[in-house]
């Protein structure tokens, strides 16, 4: 092995020089780190906000999200009082829609909205703040909150614009929602039924056929309650609930469960105008 004529060849040496070479290695690296941690993102020079609204839309059709937000907010942060700004904020928020990212979407469009009430784009930005929830609503074994805030979402765009062109698609969509909350109801109510909690089906398929009539769950709700009411002894409730089933939906599978149900009983459909359900079968079928 050869040795600087300097050093003494000891394995005390050498040791030194291993950890001399392990520190200034060490230090290297850390200088690095160090460097790569200060490095900033590299900025946007100002250019004229078309330019760079142009840019964003480019970014946006070319399916890079992540890019066009950081231009349409670039817009906005450049040129706050243009035109273009108010265009770049709605288009921001559309991006973040667009790559999914539902909660920021929802912040954007709430500053628009507060921004800009007056602006010919809000009832664009009400439909999209509604879309946010929509998008997310899960099946119905899972909680309903977002179900909720959508409905709630789309009723306001119809109630606040119902001549623009978002409330006819709102309304499309509020239908769907509620038929999809109204199955969340049933699949309670049906869960209670399989523990014999008939009481609480009740309760259940009730506010099935009272808050949302107009959806498919009616009939079946309609039957489960014929069923329930039948199981507790309450005969005259349960030939009412299938009088309104049989009226409203007579070739219903439903209604020939129903009419089964009470002809095993001695019984057959008869309507009662002072029950709960004659009063809904009246305002409402």
């Amino acid at each position: 092995m050869t040795v600087h004529p300097n050093f003494p060849n000891t394995s005390a040496s050498r040791s030194v020089v291993r950890r001399s070479g392990l520190g200034a290695l060490l230090a290297i690296v850390l200088v690095a780190l160090a460097a790569c941690g200060t490095t900033q993102e590299k900025t946007i020079p100002d250019q004229a906000p078309e330019v760079l609204f142009n840019r964003a839309m480019s970014s946006l059709e070319g399916g890079d999200a992540t890019e066009a937000i950081k231009y349409f907010d670039e817009v906005d942060r450049q040129h706050p009082y243009s035109v273009w700004a108010n265009k770049a904020q709605l288009m921001s928020a559309f991006a973040l829609y667009a790559s999914n990212k539902y909660e920021p979407a929802i912040s954007a469009l709430d500053r628009f909205i507060q921004l800009h009430p007056g602006s010919r784009d809000a009832p664009y930005a009400y439909y999209l703040k509604a879309l946010c929830y929509y998008e997310r609503i899960t099946d119905v074994t899972r909680d309903q909150e977002i179900t909720e805030q959508a409905l709630k979402g789309l009723q306001d765009v119809i109630r606040r614009f119902p001549d623009s062109q978002y409330a006819r698609d709102s309304q499309i969509k509020i239908d769907l929602t509620r038929d999809h909350l109204a199955g969340k109801e049933m699949e309670i109510g049906r869960f209670y039924m399989k523990r014999n909690q008939y009481l609480a089906a009740i309760n259940r398929f009730r506010r099935v056929v009272e808050n949302y009539q107009t959806t498919d769950q009616v009939p079946e709700a309609l039957e489960r309650l014929t069923e329930a009411y039948l199981a507790i002894g309450l005969t005259e409730e349960a030939q009412d609930a299938a009088a309104v089933l049989g009226y409203n939906f007579p070739g219903s599978q439903w209604y020939s469960d129903a009419y089964k149900l009470l002809a095993s009983a001695n019984l057959e459909p008869q309507e009662s105008q002072t029950s709960w359900l004659g009063q809904v079968w009246n305002s409402v079928f």
